[in-house]
């Protein structure tokens, strides 16, 4: 035996490399590569000849795998894959009043109890007096250098883009609130530092495109979205239906300090005035002023008979009082703009200021971004006159600060914390808290 000399290891690998090559003379691959090189080398002919179509009776039937063709190697057919995300995963958000129950049944409904109990507490003892206490800008832009953010204060609160933001005015809370494109409403207790400080709610069936706390009562949330608005009264744990229309809705503002009436921008350009004490879902009136589209719709904080209307190219004030069905004249327009207007809000204290965001970057801003984006709106920080906020394509990511002048005040961004572009932003009306919203559902708590 010439093996007998070897060690066990050698010896079985030996008998390995034997067996290895009968298998494969077994499958005569010499052979097969063998007629293959011949076929590649053979001398191709000079005439090129028109292949003819096969019929499709000679055509050989194509190979398939097991895992195509779902069938599990035993030969049993595999069970159906799930429908996709469609209309049986996300039925359908029906009208009228919807019972406030987050989106995730299964998880702790303690903590949601305890998320809607801190809203109604912090809404009770809260006196809605938004006082404006001017500051001079050196004082100011020390306040603004005192804001920071850090990862406690980042969260996803809701599953898509978001579209809308709002902040609750309680003094001894940040609580907040971020509408997305899908219709969903997700609410956060930032100061919970718990994993279920945000709970997501499904009023909606599309994107959540205006959102605010009534200045009246911050127990109640009114939301806006193609086709409702709706108010979320946590003290009867309801999203009530407020108004709905086969008109698509766009956005919404307060006519009144108690939050009773409200005009409603529609993307179509009219715009229609709803009163919430009014039985039924239907507007009071609806008025065409002429827009082609309405995006934004705001209301003077001193005189609130007067509101600004921005649509494509259209920047125009009106008074509500003389409202018609058709045929309005606006009391002011605001001409220059050359391309379309994102949105457009009176100053906060005087409402003798207006700041449009518009694309023709006029304030050398670039307002561009892309289909992938919430647009750009820029908002007065309702503490300062003459200082208003926006969020910024430029790199690091950043939200910036101007004053109306055009002057940039300055600029909040973290390196390691804010790496995406925040086109939703809210300012709360006594602190130093702004809130940022992205395109993947997260909000940042400078």
């Amino acid at each position: 035996d010439g093996y007998s000399q070897l060690s066990a290891y050698e010896r079985k690998r030996l008998k390995n490399i034997t067996e290895n090559a009968k298998f494969f003379a077994a499958l005569k691959l010499h052979e097969s590569a063998a007629r293959l090189h011949q076929i590649a080398t053979k001398r191709p002919s000079h005439v090129t000849k028109r292949a003819k179509p096969k019929k499709a009776e000679d055509e050989t039937v194509r190979r398939r795998s097991m895992r195509l063709q779902r069938v599990e190697p035993s030969g049993i057919p595999m069970p159906e894959m799930p429908a996709q995300p469609g209309a049986e995963e996300y039925p359908q958000v029906p009208a009228g009043p919807l019972p406030m129950v987050p989106e995730d049944q299964m998880g702790d409904s303690k903590l949601t109890e305890d998320l809607l109990t801190m809203w109604m507490r912090i809404s009770e003892v809260l006196l809605v007096i938004i006082t404006n206490v001017l500051m001079m800008l050196s004082r100011y832009q020390d306040s603004l250098n005192s804001m920071v953010l850090s990862e406690d204060n980042i969260k996803k609160v809701v599953k898509y883009r978001v579209s809308s933001v709002a902040i609750h005015p309680s003094e001894s809370i940040i609580f907040v609130a971020a509408g997305d494109k899908s219709g969903q409403i997700g609410l956060w207790n930032v100061n919970s530092k718990s994993e279920e400080g945000a709970h997501v709610f499904i009023p909606h069936n599309y994107l959540v495109s205006c959102m605010h706390f009534s200045p009246f009562n911050p127990a109640h949330l009114l939301s806006l979205s193609n086709e409702t608005l709706r108010c979320g009264d946590v003290t009867r744990a309801v999203f009530d239906e407020i108004c709905r229309s086969e008109e698509s809705l766009s956005s919404f503002d307060f006519l009144e300090d108690n939050a009773s009436t409200a005009i409603v921008g529609h993307w179509d350009g009219d715009v229609a005035v709803v009163d919430r004490r009014t039985p039924g879902t239907s507007s009071e009136l609806s008025a065409d002023i002429g827009f082609k589209r309405t995006r934004t719709v705001h209301v003077h904080p001193v005189n609130k008979q007067y509101f600004i209307a921005a649509g494509s190219v259209d920047v125009c004030i009106y008074d509500v009082r003389y409202l018609k069905s058709n045929g309005n004249k606006p009391v002011s327009s605001l001409k220059g703009h050359t391309k379309s207007v994102a949105s457009a809000y009176f100053s906060p204290v005087t409402g003798n200021r207006v700041v449009t965001v518009c694309a023709d970057d006029k304030l050398r801003h670039n307002n561009n971004t892309g289909r992938w984006l919430t647009r750009f709106r820029a908002i007065w920080d309702p503490k300062q006159e003459d200082c208003f906020v926006v969020g910024s394509m430029a790199r690091p990511r950043q939200i910036e600060v101007f004053q109306d002048t055009g002057k940039l005040l300055h600029s909040f961004y973290n390196l390691d914390c804010l790496g995406s572009v925040c086109s939703i932003n809210v300012v709360h009306p006594s602190k130093n808290i702004l809130v940022g919203g992205n395109s993947s559902g997260r909000l940042h708590v400078f």
